[in-house]
């Protein structure tokens, strides 16, 4: 009772009523690559809860403190104010260590969800018109993960998180001319100094949160503003979205996905152990440890400087050191790639047009190779970053797998892009799966090269490749000035006809190749003529129209005879009224 009163008091002020039902209204595809954004969204909201709970016991000072807790080894011993804070949140505090893991774990997940997310997007054509900005947004806040990501883990100032701020300033100091003093802008003057920790709190627990929030918040606006992308299929057009609406259905199952990341981060942070600081000291300039690694999202970093050849010269008198090109220029190359893709694939392909519908990977073989490439080179470089590790684990000379890891670093994503490229050419076409592929396809996808193809082996006024579809056709046919089609399955008796017609038999072959991809056209005559109406109905027909038009006029008599009593009895009653005597108006003019 009370809340339909305040709700309805709401209403009348606010009239959020009809917002309200057209966004219960609206409709999500049911596809599970959907629900990769959702997971990085859960995980970011998990974030947020357990770094407000940390931020309670946790001083950002590089002050000295005395620790006194239940981790012996440490007790009486004088380090930082964070790195005590941190150790006594995992010894000492109530379910500290449970929330320190749980919000580490969920930082990494974080992170991944969004590589996998933009890995869909990408793979599928969503970046196209007019979903551009989303995708602009959507690199942004990788790199803003990145950067938030590591400030945190370099909060604690452990030996580990130590070296690796050590080792990105050293990258920072690399920039020609602006470098020092970049570093010492963000660290507050040389490394380490007394004001780093509190300046990298702020940026974790603040400013990057802030900024992310309101990119969460453009992008899922934007979203619902645009409506979602889906998969071509039976009934799926650029002009709707097949799925299940807000309410109540994806509703319910967008909230068993957030008990179940909740799930799921809490139980890695209560059972498995990660970044166990109390193990690895506290920081000291003068000393390191090994083996140890960073988090598997800045690994790639660390895999590049390892990699990279010593490559140190000067222009114009400045040096330009060997971190600067692994550190610095790859980096910047990859994420300037990444804002300017949708744009230079617009500009090859020049197809301006507005796109609902997604890409199967294989139908876009350029693309899906250029990406493997891309993940493969960044895995590699990832794995790199543990070169101690496995040398350790293989038994062999770390400087000897060093060497491999130089030759797969070029040689293997080459290799895999053009698999990629390979396979997606040869199962273009078709629905064959990639355990169905001989070499004899492989080999006529490699010799495959159409004249006036685009260079992916199609035809560049084609945007789908047609497919042997058995059973299923699109039908169009022509009424007067306008075309009509409709998709037709008959191993499964469907047929549905187009809402709207067009002006022309191209643009009839336009929105059925978007809705129904790689189904094969026909032109047929179209539904019958609607046959003549025999004697009896023609007669019932005439008859009808007779007695309409007689009831019409009648009507119209009886109303005009109505209208002439009415005028006559007024003329009645005027006249039937007495005039007023001279005698009464002068005696009226006297008083």
């Amino acid at each position: 009772m009370i809340t339909d009163r305040l709700a309805r008091a709401l209403d009348d002020r606010l009239r959020l009523s009809p917002i309200t039902r057209r966004a219960l209204a609206k409709v999500f595809p049911d596809h599970w690559s959907f629900m990769l954004g959702e997971i990085a969204l859960y995980s970011f909201v998990a974030l947020i809860l357990t770094g407000v709970y940390l931020t309670f016991f946790f001083d950002a000072s590089s002050a000295d403190r005395v620790y006194h807790g239940d981790y012996a080894p440490l007790d009486g011993v004088t380090t930082s104010a964070a790195y005590a804070s941190t150790v006594r949140i995992s010894w000492d505090v109530r379910a500290g260590l449970l929330i320190r893991q749980t919000h580490h774990w969920a930082a990494l997940v974080f992170v991944a969800a969004i590589v996998l997310h933009l890995a869909r997007i990408f793979f599928t054509g969503a970046f196209r018109k007019p979903r551009e900005l989303n995708w602009l947004i959507g690199v942004t806040m990788l790199s803003l993960a990145l950067a938030n990501g590591f400030t945190g883990y370099s909060l604690p100032d452990d030996l580990v998180s130590g070296l690796g701020l050590r080792i990105i300033t050293s990258v920072v100091e690399s920039v020609p001319l602006a470098g020092a003093w970049l570093a010492a802008l963000a660290l507050g003057g040389e490394f380490p100094s007394d004001v780093m920790i509190p300046r990298m709190f702020i940026s974790h627990v603040l400013l990057v949160p802030a900024v992310l929030v309101a990119l969460v918040s453009l992008h899922m606006g934007i979203l619902v503003r645009q409506k979602h992308t889906q998969f071509p299929g039976p009934g799926r057009t650029e002009h709707n979205v097949v799925g299940s609406r807000l309410w109540p259905s994806y509703t319910l199952r967008t909230l068993a996905l957030f008990a179940w990341v909740m799930a799921v981060l809490f139980a890695l942070g209560g059972l498995v152990q990660i970044n166990p600081v109390w193990i690895y000291g506290p920081f000291e300039p003068a000393q390191s440890t090994a083996p140890a690694q960073p988090d598997w999202y800045v690994a790639w970093g660390d895999g590049a400087l390892r990699l990279f050849p010593p490559l140190e010269f000067r222009i114009a008198g400045h040096l330009v050191p060997a971190p600067f090109f692994p550190g610095v220029v790859l980096g910047g190359l990859t994420f300037l790639a990444l804002y300017a893709w949708p744009f230079a694939e617009r500009l090859r392909t020049k197809d301006r047009r507005p796109h609902h519908l997604l890409d199967r990977p294989r139908d876009h073989p350029a693309r899906l190779g250029v990406g493997v490439a891309a993940l493969t080179f960044y895995a590699v470089l990832t794995v790199a970053a543990g070169d101690d590790i496995l040398a350790r684990l293989l038994r062999v000379p770390v400087y000897d797998l060093l060497s491999v890891f130089q030759v797969l670093v070029v040689v293997l994503p080459l290799l895999a892009g053009l698999l990629a490229f390979l396979v997606a050419r040869a199962l273009r076409g078709g629905e064959a799966g990639i355990g169905e592929l001989t070499r004899s396809d492989l080999r006529r996808a490699a010799r495959r090269a159409a004249p006036g193809s685009d260079g992916e082996g199609r035809s560049a006024a084609s945007d789908v490749p047609v497919r042997d579809r058995r059973g299923e056709r699109i039908e169009m046919w022509a009424e007067g000035d306008l075309w009509w089609w409709r998709y037709r399955d008959e191993a499964r008796h469907i047929v549905i006809t187009a809402n709207r017609a067009v002006q022309s038999e191209e643009e009839a072959v336009s929105a059925s190749r978007l809705a129904y991809p790689g189904v094969d056209r026909v032109v047929v005559p179209g539904p019958p003529p609607t046959p003549p109406p025999g004697p009896v109905r023609a007669a019932l027909r005439r008859w009808g129209r007779a007695a309409a038009a007689g009831s019409l006029l009648l009507a119209a008599l009886v109303d005009r005879r109505r209208v002439r009593r009415r005028q006559e009895q007024e003329r009645t009653d005027r006249a039937s009224q007495p005039e007023p005597s001279d005698e009464a108006t002068t005696g009226a003019g006297r008083t």
